[in-house]
């Protein structure tokens, strides 16, 4: 930070490093008690209590802070990580049983102590390896199976365990010449939970606490910032094991006694209990769980049979109450946002990153390929951006542009092809590529929601080089760059806000600066302008013109080609994987290959009427003011659509138009912001998907969304289920007819079908809810040719007996053709609206899917 600033503004700076709920603590969020007073005095009392103590209250007093130690432990790899273990018992008894064995060898306590976290600590870096590769239930169920291995292990291994009969420990712990009586033995579990408590403390502050705080918001996002997951994870899990390694060693004196049944599986759910009670991820958490988990069944202890009933009853309670735990939830009532924003340091922004240093080395793309099945996604792709410079990918859907961003940042491998930044790149992990100099945003912001914004950024400074254990989070310099960073990108609010509150503008803005703050070479835009107004895109123009600037490789994937035309200095125009012109925004708005790809262009034209059909009746279909978005700016303003009985409506426009919002503000997928959604007379805005689809709308999802593990059969009978679910056999036969190649694969799994296949499954399945209209979302999407033109049959020879259809498909010149009318959006916006024979000629069209020519 500049110098000169005073004391208390020094202050204010460093409360917006610390962790923001619920890393925070309640103590530290009122401004009072920072924490570090707080576990000095609540040890200095600890203390007090223990040398007071006398008998069972001692006992009970070192339970509690065994307990403790081993909260802290889980809520190392719960509340700072994210990852759930139900078989921490495992590590417990481990540590006691290492403590036991040793201590009958006859081998001092003081020697048995350590080992056993060392014994704990490579038996859980040997669990966290192949346990971390799995999430959620799975990683659940393997530290499950963990904890019944150690528990039979102890049993069946007699010799050294003492088998179900366990162990005696006869002496207890020596110190300078003097036996530990349970006060003592007290005391040091007390200092053993201060020791962890100020672990805690430290490790949630530094450097590795805020990588594992990043990691469990979001993997994806660290990885593209340099942070590899699996090591960050495996970290917490063996902090976590020598943790509970060491509680487990000092249970085994103050027990006296150790066996199988000392360690049973429900004390790993209280184990996990007592953090999540407490208050996960906060400091004093473990010890207000640990507090109630020990202590209440002793207050309890006279009600006999009723007392687990009582207890469980009151731990519902409060976690009824508190949610987010005791403490958590006192820290969000008493914490006070500081309101200080971004101060830069007006010094040249190129020269702190180190731009002006480093040698600008161009990105070069070369016979890039990548296919997922037998789909092509990527192939032959070569282009080279050139630092200073825009480089622009762009192409209609399915193109695969996000496909080539993702083999650029790593999280795909290439099949064939190379990625080189002065060195190469391809077949990197995506955690190496960014450390390489690669960082990139994404179409929906990927913020670590739970970490401040100056946290957020600072963890993109770090390019995943986290140095020791308990290093700070950040230097005062590095915290000066990250206020640079935030200043630079326009963003004016509070740095101690968490992620998660930001308006859409400014998560955008902060996801800029955490990009920036990790010194790219290469910055990946993934449509940084979706959601937001036209004022924010031209502010947004000028911010990623001025990051060229820098001497950076920015390499954008957008839909809004007005703002593509605008900024660019390259454009890569990519068509069903291949690379289909490489030049400048004037080279791409002439091109008519260009303009086909995005118009549609196949060697099937569709077949229109017979003769032009005279619209009447009230509308199937009405839409009046639809207003609907995920962001600041709506991506569908003010919609008014009509479709009428046995109509085929085509509602056109370029990626990112609002076409798809259209379509789930409709069918009742995403509920509008405002306006009407009017079917067969009935306002059914306000009504759930599924209500709406029993009101007569069948919707054909783009991507299909067949259910692969299915029968083609069944994925046919579930579309009945709005009316009924009872499907006749002539009624079946029938819709089959016009699908003869389903007839033949009735009984194959759906997900082993082709994709022209599995469009058909997914229109069959629309059409037998008998809808009143039938909505379909790019159904040409992926489909080779001759598919594409056996389903547009199929959709003409509906059109001629009379059912209703509401079509979006970016092939526009052939949904313009077997249309009666369209309407174009642009912006989220009904710009041009009429016949379909009227609009196939009007450059309006072109305007839309183009941007404005120059």
């Amino acid at each position: 930070m500049p110098r000169g600033r005073s004391p208390r503004r020094r202050a204010t700076g460093a409360r917006a490093l610390s962790p923001v709920a619920p890393g925070a603590v309640f103590l530290q969020a009122s401004g009072r008690w920072p924490p570090r007073v707080a576990l000095v005095l609540l040890m200095l009392g600890a203390l007090a209590l223990s040398r007071s103590a006398e008998g069972y209250t001692s006992f009970v007093l070192a339970t509690v802070a065994i307990n403790v130690a081993v909260g802290v432990g889980l809520n190392i790899l719960l509340g700072l990580s994210g990852q759930v273990s139900f078989g921490h018992v495992g590590f417990f008894a481990i540590g006691a049983y290492v403590a036991g064995i040793s201590m009958q060898a006859g081998l001092p306590f003081w020697l048995v102590f350590p080992a056993a976290g060392a014994v704990t600590a490579a038996v859980g870096a040997a669990l966290a390896i192949p346990s971390l590769r799995v999430a959620g239930p799975y990683l659940a169920m393997m530290t499950i199976a963990f904890a019944f291995i150690v528990e039979h292990g102890t049993i069946e291994w007699r010799e050294v365990t003492g088998g179900a009969n366990g162990l005696m420990v006869f002496e207890s712990p020596v110190l300078f010449g003097r036996t530990l009586d349970e006060r003592d033995l007290a005391t040091v579990a007390v200092l053993l939970a201060g020791l962890a408590l100020a672990l805690f403390l430290r490790l949630s502050r530094g450097a590795w606490g805020l990588a594992m705080r990043a990691v469990r918001d979001s993997e994806i996002a660290s990885r593209s910032l340099g942070l590899n997951p699996l090591t960050v994870k495996a970290m917490s899990f063996v902090l976590s094991a020598v943790l509970t390694g060491l509680a487990g060693a000092m249970f085994t004196p103050l027990n006296g006694f150790i066996s199988p049944g000392s360690f049973p599986f429900f004390q790993s759910i209280l184990f996990i209990l007592a953090v999540v009670v407490g208050g996960a991820g906060t400091l004093l958490g473990p010890v207000v769980g640990a507090c109630i988990v020990v202590l209440l069944p002793e207050v309890l202890s006279g009600m006999a049979e009723y007392r687990l009933l009582v207890f469980g009853g009151l731990l519902l309670g409060v976690l009824w109450l508190a949610p987010r735990g005791v403490t958590g939830s006192l820290a969000r009532l008493a914490l006070r946002e500081d309101p200080r924003p971004a101060r830069a340091s007006g010094r040249d922004l190129a020269t702190v990153l180190g731009y002006r240093e480093t040698r600008a080395e161009p990105l070069t793309v070369t016979g890039l390929g990548r296919a997922f099945g037998g789909v092509r996604a990527a192939e032959d792709v070569a282009f080279t951006a050139e630092p200073g410079h825009v480089t622009s990918l762009i192409g209609p859907n399915g193109a695969g542009k996000t496909t080539v961003l993702n083999l650029i940042g790593g999280f795909y491998r290439p099949d064939t092809g190379t990625i080189a930044l002065g060195a190469r790149l391809s077949g990197l992990p995506a955690h190496r590529v960014a450390r390489a100099g690669v960082s990139r945003t994404y179409q929906t912001t990927r913020l670590f929601d739970q970490l401040s914004v100056l946290e957020n950024v600072l963890v993109g400074a770090r390019r995943g080089r986290l140095g020791l254990l308990l290093a700070p989070a950040a230097t005062r310099a590095e915290v000066q760059v990250a206020e640079d960073l935030l200043d630079f990108v326009g963003y004016r609010g509070p740095l101690a806000r968490p992620a998660g509150q930001l308006a859409h503008v400014d998560r955008r803005l902060v996801e800029i600066a955490r990009a920036l703050a990790s010194r790219p070479r290469v910055l990946l835009l993934d449509e940084p302008a979706a959601g937001l107004s036209r004022d924010d895109k031209a502010r947004l123009a000028a911010l990623v013109r001025e990051i060229a600037g820098l001497g950076v490789v920015v390499v954008l994937v957008e839909h809004d080609m007005a703002l593509v035309m605008e900024i660019s200095d390259h454009v890569v125009v990519l068509d069903a994987g291949r690379l289909l012109l490489d030049g400048t925004p004037q080279a791409v708005r002439a091109s008519d290959a260009v303009r086909r790809a995005y118009l549609g262009g196949t060697e099937f034209a569709g077949r229109p009427r017979a003769a032009a059909r005279a619209g009447h009746g009230e509308p199937v279909l009405a839409t009046d003011g639809l207003t609907a978005g995920y962001g600041a700016a709506p991506a569908l303003a003010d919609a008014h659509v009509r479709v009428l009985p046995g109509e085929t409506v085509t509602v056109l426009g370029a990626n990112g138009a609002g076409k798809s919002t259209f379509l789930r503000a409709v069918s009742g997928l995403h509920r509008p912001v405002d306006g009407a959604v009017v079917l067969d007379g009935d306002d059914v805005a306000a009504r759930p998907a599924h209500a709406i689809v029993r009101a007569g709308l069948s919707l054909v999802p783009e991507g299909r969304q067949v259910f692969p593990e299915l029968t083609a059969l069944d994925n046919i009978l579930l579309g009945a289920h709005g009316r009924g679910g009872q499907v006749d056999r002539a009624a079946l036969d029938r819709l089959l007819d016009r699908f003869p190649r389903l007839k033949e694969r009735l009984a194959a799994k759906a997900g082993v079908l082709s994709g022209g296949e599995q469009q058909m499954l997914a229109l069959a399945r629309g059409l037998v809810a008998e809808p009143k209209i039938l909505l379909l979302d790019e159904p040409s999407l992926g489909l080779a040719p001759s598919m594409i033109g056996e389903l547009y049959d199929v959709l003409a020879d509906l059109r001629d007996e009379g059912t209703t259809i509401l079509i979006v498909d970016q092939m526009a010149n052939l949904a313009l053709t077997v249309a009666d009318r369209g309407y174009v959006l642009a912006g989220g916006r009904v710009v041009h609206d009429g016949p379909c024979a009227e609009l196939r000629d009007d450059p309006a069209i072109e305007r839309a899917y183009l941007g404005e020519s120059g």
